[in-house]
């Protein structure tokens, strides 16, 4: 499937518009009833959320109109739109609002994750930050790069490989299931910090820039983790669940560990996970 920059920038734009117009003008002002548990007080959904996709969906559609179309919210209503990803040609995959806790709280700390996928594989990946109106790039193949409100662009490579007690990192471990949460969350202090944003965007956007080692995950929604995982690919690094095995849109359990090389992978697997 020949996807350009050009089309990842088209993508970008929609997903600028919409969080202008659905995101930005809620942020802070959600009235009563606007915030609703999904699973968890951990786990929300805001009107934000729902009107953002379904302003990035109908774009979408005109734009793209051969793609099929996965967002979290719409999963919500159709489960079976994860099926979808693996066979069709042309996929765009959206988190309206990552961090949607920390947007309910009213904390700038949330952004919009797109990626583009074709058979199974992510071609493209994007994130926004809807606060600081700039967006971070992958193109599968032609490398990361950043881009400013203003327009000026820089690319992006990951850290260089550092001993394990020197690395800093993000985790989400809070996430895990006993007894995997307990021992990752004593493992950590083996490396020299690790924070957690509960915001995959913020995540992916330190650890594809270099600016911080390395970054641990459990859950593997696509909408959470394809863009990103390609936007750390494309700026140096190395990914796989913590079986090994490479990371895919397809796949949704296995845990995941992002670090600068293929050896601090596996020193950070063996410290952490055990």
């Amino acid at each position: 499937m020949t996807f350009q920059r050009k089309d990842l920038e088209r993508l970008a734009d929609i997903v600028s518009i919409a969080a202008d117009q659905e995101i930005m003008p809620r942020f802070r002002k959600l009235g009563e009833g606007a915030i609703r548990e999904k699973t968890s007080a951990l786990d929300l959904v805001t009107d934000a959320d729902e009107a953002a996709e379904a302003a990035i969906k109908t774009s979408v559609a005109k734009a793209f109109p051969k793609a099929a179309f996965i967002g979290e919210e719409s999963f919500e209503k159709d489960r079976s739109l994860l099926n979808r990803i693996g066979d069709a040609e042309l996929a765009v995959i959206i988190d309206p609002v990552d961090g949607t806790s920390n947007f309910a709280w009213g904390l700038p700390l949330f952004g919009v994750l797109a990626a583009v996928t074709s058979r199974g594989e992510t071609i493209g990946g994007i994130i926004y930050d809807p606060v600081g109106r700039d967006c971070t790039f992958a193109l599968k193949g032609h490398g990361a790069w950043a881009k400013s409100e203003g327009g000026a662009t820089r690319d992006l490579r990951v850290s260089k490989p550092a001993a394990l007690d020197q690395m800093t990192g993000t985790a989400s471990w809070y996430l895990m299931p006993e007894p995997l949460r307990s021992n990752v969350a004593a493992n950590l202090a083996k490396v020299k910090a690790s924070f957690a944003y509960r915001c995959a965007a913020y995540e992916y956007r330190l650890v594809g820039s270099g600016l911080v080692d390395f970054s641990l995950h459990y859950k593997l929604m696509p909408w959470d983790h394809a863009a990103g995982v390609l936007i750390h690919a494309e700026a140096g690094g190395y990914s796989a669940l913590y079986d090994g095995s490479p990371y895919a849109p397809t796949k949704l359990a296995g845990g995941l560990i992002l670090a600068p090389s293929k050896g601090n992978w596996q020193a950070l697997r063996d410290a952490l996970v055990g």
